[in-house]
């Protein structure tokens, strides 16, 4: 990997360059939550991204999984899905990456959640329940979790997660929640299964 990009951009300089765009983007949203960038167009020269050709895909959603863990950890939100576009830069030197950050909203209620077993369910203009009852949307095997234990409902062009007056209650990235509107990178816990929602 090393001789791979030798001389060239190295994917850790770009994350650590969107992370400092992240910071430098800050600003305060309606709720008095920090609000960063979510939209990164990664700037490169020619023979870096020529260098990128092959794992493309796949770097930009590691880029993606690393933004939103630097977003978790500061405790920062996004207005919408994190999107990341590599793109060529004519005149910008070989090694050299410029990252241009702006915020940008979701286009309509999109989401998906990211299940325990590793299947994943596309959120849309319909209610979601979660519990251990067989009729619920997902179900789990786990006597922590309640009949109907939560309930995720399209809303104002997002989607807000509820308890259903759960035993052992719902909690989002730790915090136990009544309703919650999901916000991309946010972790449901129910009794013991964890589940990622990612916005787009």
């Amino acid at each position: 990997m090393g001789r791979l990009f030798s001389g060239g951009v190295r994917p850790i300089e770009i994350s650590r360059k969107i992370g400092h765009a992240m910071g430098d983007s800050r600003s305060v949203g309606v709720k008095g939550q920090p609000v960063v960038a979510n939209h990164f167009t990664v700037l490169l020269a020619s023979a870096d991204l020529e260098r990128f050709a092959d794992i493309r895909d796949t770097l930009m959603r590691d880029l993606s999984d690393a933004a939103r863990e630097s977003a978790r950890e500061e405790g920062w939100t996004f207005m919408g899905p994190v999107q990341i576009d590599l793109t060529e830069k004519s005149g910008l030197r070989s090694g050299v990456v410029r990252i241009e950050a702006r915020m940008k909203e979701a286009d309509g209620a999109t989401g998906v959640l990211h299940l325990p077993n590793g299947q994943q369910m596309v959120l849309g203009e319909y209610l979601v329940t979660m519990g251990r009852l067989p009729e619920c949307t997902i179900s789990f095997d786990d006597p922590n979790i309640s009949r109907v234990h939560a309930e995720i409902r399209p809303e104002g062009g997002g989607f807000t997660l509820t308890d259903a007056g759960s035993t052992n209650g719902t909690a989002v990235n730790g915090v136990r929640i009544s309703s919650h509107r999901l916000l991309d990178g946010d972790r449901i816990t129910l009794g013991a299964a964890e589940i990622e929602f990612r916005a787009g």
